[in-house]
């Protein structure tokens, strides 16, 4: 099993491009399944979860031709197994939203209950009910999801929570339902909007993405289109966050701030000089960080999938932070992690008060979930001697070519067996 070795001491230091963003390209190749047509996606992330999508696709008889590791063409015409296995779900809770295009295209689908990573209950209630409100019949058997209708119906839905997987899935099945449907408490997030945008590119009538209520007025059927994915702004925030930490001045390239205006905010606020430009984003950090407290709540406030990252920065900055985690209640597992190189963190239920310490020394340290990897990495940038962080296949299901890119900018990371 592969693990990142760092030696630490090294400002990150020159220019990157940032990939497409996995949560947005997950949903998007889920939507697929909803036309005939062949659905083209070009600036598609080289992740282990994309892949996984893919394969799971794949069994269900969508012919999949790759122009590249960043580019590919999906055509569903025939599907002929619409189930979505125990076995190709266990490592990815994305595979859910299979869900909702199944049983909007062919009236039948059996997913199994999904895994992914370690961060508290995520779960699939708001999906089930808001099908069954369109008219589908569900039922929960031997860890799977089944449903079932001949076609669904529009239908007026409220989320008991903001879910983006839920908001996803129950518009992409909505684009094919008799009649309009009105999500009410939709999440906003980017990749939602980006998933939108896909839809509409194939024919679909949606109005509201972006916005708490998205309306849907469901067509007789979607066609082909191409798509381009949209930047990956959790992946952008971590080399921000990064070169922050390290002391560094890096240009990111292929992104945009307009995704993440709390997260610049925060940055600033330690003392981060920032520059926005067309595409591109360009950071000088100070010679030492000031802490910065911080609350996570849904889209556009705070992102829980930047709360890790953060975390690490306020464990070398001066002062005490705060951080409040109001998404997940079992997100703070890097916390332990982070003390074994020295750092001062204490945890009470949702709330973590970090005090800043004037350095941190290497370590061997365990990833428990994807972010969490992300703050050991960072850490390990900053402290002195030799991190080794374990399990990082958590890390493949998130950042493209981490290791490349990072010594790209000046870091001294290798993979190791």
């Amino acid at each position: 099993m592969d693990k990142l070795l760092i030696e630490g001491g090294s400002p990150l230091k020159g220019e990157v491009a940032i990939s497409g963003a996995k949560n947005a390209a997950l949903p998007i190749l889920c939507a697929a399944l909803l036309t005939k047509g062949p659905l083209r996606l070009t600036n598609l992330p080289d992740l282990k979860d994309v892949r996984t999508m893919l394969g799971l696709l794949g069994q269900m008889g969508v012919r999949i031709e790759r122009e590249s590791a960043n580019a590919v063409t999906l055509d569903a015409a025939s599907i002929d197994n619409p189930v979505a296995p125990y076995e190709m779900v266990k490592t990815m809770r994305a595979a859910i939203l299979v869900l909702g295009p199944l049983v909007a295209r062919v009236g039948d689908a059996r997913v199994s209950l999904p895994g992914g990573c370690a961060i508290g209950a995520r779960p699939v209630d708001q999906h089930i009910k808001g099908l069954q409100s369109m008219g589908a019949e569900v039922t929960v058997e031997h860890g799977y999801v089944h449903a079932r209708v001949p076609r669904l119906s529009g239908a007026k839905l409220f989320t008991d929570m903001v879910t983006v997987t839920g908001t996803e899935n129950l518009m992409m099945a909505a684009c094919l339902a008799d009649g309009e449907t009105v999500i009410e408490n939709a999440a906003r997030e980017p990749e939602v909007v980006d998933l939108a945008n896909c839809l509409v590119a194939m024919g679909a009538q949606i109005s509201g993405a972006g916005t708490d209520v998205i309306r849907i007025r469901g067509v007789e059927r979607l066609h082909g289109a191409t798509h381009r994915v949209m930047p990956d702004r959790i992946e952008t925030g971590t080399y921000l966050c990064a070169a922050a930490a390290t002391g560094g001045q890096v240009r990111l390239t292929g992104t945009s701030s307009c995704y993440l205006d709390s997260v610049i905010d925060k940055l600033m606020d330690a003392g981060c000089e920032i520059t926005p430009e067309r595409d591109a984003i360009r950071l000088q950090a100070p010679r030492r960080l000031q802490a910065v407290s911080l609350r996570t709540a849904p889209y556009p406030a705070f992102p829980t999938d930047m709360q890790a990252q953060f975390m690490a920065i306020n464990c070398v900055a001066e002062g005490t932070a705060v951080i409040r985690e109001t998404i997940f209640e079992n997100r703070y597992m890097h916390a332990v992690e982070l003390a074994r190189l020295g750092a001062d963190v204490r945890i009470d239920g949702n709330t973590a008060v970090v005090r800043g310490v004037d350095r941190l020394e290497g370590a061997t340290v365990m990833a428990t979930d994807l972010r969490a990897s992300a703050s050991l990495v960072i850490a390990g940038l900053v402290a002195q001697g030799e991190t080794l962080v374990d399990r990082i296949y958590h890390l493949d299901r998130g950042y493209e070519h981490l290791d490349e890119k990072l010594s790209r900018l000046g870091a001294r990371v290798r993979r190791v067996g």
